[in-house]
This record gives structure tokens, sequence and C-alpha cells, in this order.
């Protein structure tokens, strides 16, 4: 491996957990697209969509990780809402990464394509105006069977369901903004325990890359988590809309 080629990589590992960390997502909607993409632009050898999708579960773990470390103090971790669909995205998850071992890359990459989608649509629908942070309510029932179902599809592709699991948390359940990305993070987590699992056991992971994405993850999570804390509810939404709008367009590009 060139040191051009571990730059590229460690480039892409920050800046997919820069944003990870400040959107709440486990990175994967950011690097899946760019691990898949970036490197035969530059002349390295591509990977397949099963490496990639073993890399970002791995690399999910870790980031979701230091993530939740930034969120540790303020009272923005959610314990019941974590607990609630935690549980349930961690079988759902069990099931989707064991299983995308049989399923052909296409197939992979369909399904990332079908996941991003719909967080696109959910994050362009009007939301309504947010409770305060004491005054949080959800449906525990839809919150588990809606985790399990992300489960079984960011399970499929390596991603911690973040992306989908950010709009579900700001639509369906109205959770504050700032609550809500610092509690997706330890959703993710618990979902991307799984997820690595199920890669690593089937034989889906390139190690060599995989470290050097974790070590930029682990050093740019903790950033964006601080960053998140500093700005404002709109501004955040209007990143993340726009981050998941733009990877639909370009994965659905190259699928057709």
């Amino acid at each position: 491996m060139t040191i051009e080629y571990i730059v590229l990589l460690f480039t892409i590992g920050f800046i997919g957990s820069l944003l990870s960390g400040m959107l709440g997502i486990g990175g994967a909607i950011v690097k899946y697209p760019l691990l898949l993409m970036i490197p035969p632009l530059f002349g390295f050898q591509a990977l397949t969509a099963h490496e990639v999708s073993g890399i970002s579960a791995l690399d999910v773990l870790f980031v979701s990780m230091a993530g939740v470390l930034g969120f540790r103090k303020g009272g923005l971790l959610n314990q019941s809402l974590i607990a609630v669909m935690g549980i349930s995205v961690l079988f759902g998850t069990i099931i989707g990464s064991f299983g995308s071992s049989i399923l052909p890359e296409s197939a992979v990459n369909i399904v990332y394509g079908i996941l991003s989608l719909l967080a696109a649509i959910m994050m362009f629908i009007p939301k309504q105006e947010e409770p305060q942070l004491q005054e949080v309510t959800f449906n525990k029932p839809l919150a588990a069977i809606l985790a399990f179902l992300v489960g079984i599809g960011s399970g499929i592709v390596g991603a911690g369901g973040g992306f989908l699991i950010i709009p579900i948390l700001l639509l369906v359940f109205r959770i504050p903004t700032h609550m809500a990305i610092a509690s997706s993070l330890a959703i993710t987590l618990i979902s991307s325990i799984a997820g690595s699992a199920g890669k690593i056991l089937t034989g889906q992971v390139n190690y060599s890359v995989a470290i050097i994405i974790i070590l930029a993850g682990i050093i740019a999570a903790p950033i964006g988590a601080k960053i998140s804390q500093k700005l404002n509810t709109r501004a955040l939404q209007s990143i993340l809309a726009a981050l998941i709008l733009v990877t639909t367009i370009k994965i659905w590009i190259d699928l057709l």
C-alpha cells in the first residue's frame, strides 16, 4: 500500500467521520460511495461492494463510539429511546449483516440506493415545531418496529442506520434535533456491534483499509460532535438534507 493511497483513504475517513459526529450518522452514507468511487479515480484498485460494506460496518462501530463520547455531557442522550430502538435495530442488523454475504454486489448497491432515497424524501418533508427536551415522548412499539426494519437494510450495506434513524426521530417522533443527533449515534453504536460481527464472520472486511479509515474516524468524530453543539438546528438539518440528497442522486446515477 503506497503513501498516496494511505493519505487518500485517511482523507475519506476523516471527512466522513467529521460529518458523522456533526450530524449523528455513522458515516457510512458518506464513506460508502466515496470508498467505491474515489480510489479508482486516482488510479488505485477499486474496492468491491462487499469490501466497502465490511469496512463501513467496522468503521461505524468505532466512529459512533467516539461520537457518543463527545455527547456524554449535556443531557442529550435519551436513554429510553436508545434502549428501545437500540435493541430492535441490533436484531435487525444481525439478520441483514449475515444475509448480505449471499447477495450479489449489485443487490447491495441497490439496497443502499433505496435506503438513501427514503432518507432523502423524509428529510425534505416539513417538520412541526420541536418540543422541549424535558417534554419528549414517543411511541415505543412503533419505534421498535421502525428500528428493526432499518437494522435489516443497514446491516446489508454495513451502515449503522443513522442516516435513516435521524429522519425518523425528527419527522415521526418529533425529537429535538440535538437530542436526535446524540441519541442516533448511540443507537447506531449498538447496531454497529451486530453489523461488524456479521461482516467479520462472513469474511467481508479488508482490514488494511479498515484500520486507516477507523484511525481517521476516531480523530474526526469527536471534533464533529463538538461542532454540532455549536450549530443551530436549522443549519444541522440543512447540512444533513443536502448530504443525503447528493449521495442519493450519485448512487442512483451509478446504478442506472
